[in-house]
């Protein structure tokens, strides 16, 4: 008789600690409402947890916003390193696509900016040097695109480009709003609104762009800009 083996019942998954949960659910509802616009009391509610639990995990609601922005700057960092990859229009448009993708995730940031920023010093202080990291980014991609020929821009034309691009970057979904503050930072808008802002980024090339490039960078733009 074959021995019976022992079959070991299927490990639950261990469920999320209650500090990430937390996290989680702040950045839905001050993506969702803007930052200025939800209270602690909501988020308890929404997470059906006590105010006491969560104050044990942030005791303050910038303690919150401050771990959303840490979160944020870490993958934002490592996004812009790619910078220096860059070589032609393909590589451009998807960079600054997956730096507005990132944007768009945490896009309570630059909804609510000059507000946060207002209140909250260490926030003041490091989005200072995220326009620093942009706008070194911004001239890896520029430099990228003129070794490869694609674009020919003098060093007097790439200082003010890269900082165009950077403040396009930086308040393209303040613009958005601006245009349409019912719909616009709603999820089933977001692809269209990255799209036109990774468009309009790049679209301050065309000048310096060749032919050809020129010509792509509107060919991957079509779907998005109508305008």
């Amino acid at each position: 008789m074959q021995p019976v083996m022992a079959t070991s019942a299927p490990r639950k998954k261990k469920p999320r600690r209650t500090a990430e949960r937390i996290l989680e659910v702040t950045l839905d509802l001050f993506n969702r409402f803007g930052e200025p616009n939800v209270s602690t009391t909501l988020i308890s509610a929404e997470l059906d947890i006590s105010p006491g639990n969560l104050y044990y995990h942030y005791p303050a609601k910038d303690e919150l916003i401050n771990s959303l922005f840490d979160r944020y700057e870490r993958a934002l960092d490592e996004l812009l390193a790619s910078a220096d990859g860059v070589e032609n229009v393909e590589d451009a448009w998807l960079f600054v696509h997956m730096l507005f993708e990132l944007i768009w995730k945490y896009r309570f940031l630059y909804r609510d900016l000059n507000d946060l920023l207002s209140k909250n010093r260490r926030l003041e202080t490091h989005f200072q040097a995220v326009l620093r990291h942009k706008s070194r980014a911004m001239h890896a991609l520029l430099d990228g695109l003129s070794r490869s020929g694609a674009a020919r821009l003098t060093g007097e034309e790439a200082a003010p480009c890269a900082s165009a691009m950077v403040v396009v970057l930086t308040y393209w979904l303040s613009y958005e709003y601006v245009r349409d503050p019912r719909h616009a930072l709603e999820p089933e808008r977001a692809a269209a609104a990255l799209g036109r802002g990774a468009y309009h980024a790049l679209a301050l090339l065309l000048p310096h762009l060749d032919g050809a490039s020129r010509a792509h960078l509107r060919t991957l733009a079509a779907a998005y800009v109508t305008e």
